[in-house]
């Protein structure tokens, strides 16, 4: 798959999650085999450019190609000038955010809030687009209400417009991340762009990608949340695909070196305070499911310096190996809950 003059290593995405897809994280996936992945929002306000958080999220040091750099906001010619800026900044692909349902960013008529005014979004994607001479892609959601979804005339819009590729997720602003994804209009899409159109939405296995991928006809699927604590389902995906058979599921040794990994970056990207405070939810998705993973995560939380919560997390992992379990026998547990549910 293209996106413009930049070729994918395969049509595996990490999608972008504020607070989640920072360097560390995109790094990881694509070790694990992610053709690409997405930078966090960052907003087109330009006073709150230099904050410390934006700073982090505009962080690309060392990033493997294409880089691809997300912006949010309502006004086109503060977006033009954050597309221009992001550029500046290394970025290879821009891509523009309509696809937000947290209510903080809708209040301020950004995310999927900017479906309920086609005309805006129409001068948004030609600001952008005319703003910079790299892609220019788009993220989006079927519509802002159920029972209005307004998918079609906007991807048409966008094609028109420019936009090198839509990821489109299968779910309204008013769905949230609530019922199921929804892929029967992206399909439709599909067929009706020339443009490469990447599924998005409740893609959480092998199986599942590929049915979305074989019924929409997409060019590539992005996986967001499924990919949390789990970022080897990349690894798993990409193989299902090519053979038809499952990977093993990994050992717990690999779980441990791939989190005290994970952790190591987080520390030096992020600093001693930041670094442990962001680690948390990190730590709490690898383990989530595990043996005794819920007593742990309590103690964890508790720690306030990282060599602490490295070691905590290190002990943790190692109990489970003097016992001599597999996977299968750590995540009883979760089994035994969800058959009792």
């Amino acid at each position: 798959m293209y996106i413009g003059p930049y070729q994918l290593s395969n049509n595996l995405i990490v999608a972008p999650m504020a607070g989640v897809t920072d360097r560390p994280f995109r790094t990881l996936c694509k070790y694990f085999g992610a053709g690409h992945a997405v930078s966090e929002m960052m907003t087109s306000d330009k006073t709150l450019r230099m904050s410390k958080k934006s700073l982090y999220r505009a962080n690309f040091d060392g990033e493997l190609a294409p880089i691809s750099a997300q912006i949010a906001g309502s006004d086109p010619h503060d977006l033009a000038e954050a597309a221009r800026y992001q550029v500046a900044n290394g970025a290879q692909i821009v891509d523009i955010n309509m696809g937000c349902p947290a209510k903080k960013v809708c209040n301020r008529l950004a995310g999927s809030a900017l479906l309920q005014d086609e005309d805006l979004v129409a001068r948004i994607l030609d600001a952008v687009v005319a703003a910079v001479d790299v892609p220019v892609t788009l993220k989006t959601r079927l519509g802002y209400l159920n029972g209005q979804e307004n998918i079609i005339r906007v991807a048409k819009r966008a094609e028109q417009a420019g936009i090198a590729a839509l990821a489109l997720h299968g779910r309204t602003r008013e769905d949230m991340y609530l019922n199921t994804a929804r892929y029967s209009l992206i399909k439709d899409v599909k067929e009706m762009l020339k443009i490469p159109v990447i599924a998005n939405g409740d893609i959480d296995s092998p199986e599942k990608a590929k049915y979305v991928l074989d019924y929409t006809g997409a060019d590539a699927i992005m996986i967001g949340r499924a990919a949390q604590g789990r970022p080897w389902i990349f690894r798993e995906i990409a193989h299902y695909l090519k053979t038809g058979q499952h990977l093993d599921a990994p050992s717990i040794t690999e779980v441990k070196d791939v989190l005290l990994g994970h952790l190591t970056e987080l520390y030096e990207f992020y600093g001693e305070y930041s670094g442990c405070r962001i680690s948390r939810k990190h730590i709490a998705w690898y383990t989530k499911g595990l043996r005794s993973s819920n007593e742990f995560r309590q103690s964890m939380y508790q720690v306030e310096n990282t060599a602490d919560q490295y070691r905590v997390v290190e002990d943790y992992f190692n109990a489970l190996l003097e016992h001599g379990l597999t996977m299968n026998d750590v995540q009883v547990e979760q089994v035994n809950l969800l058959e009792t549910k």
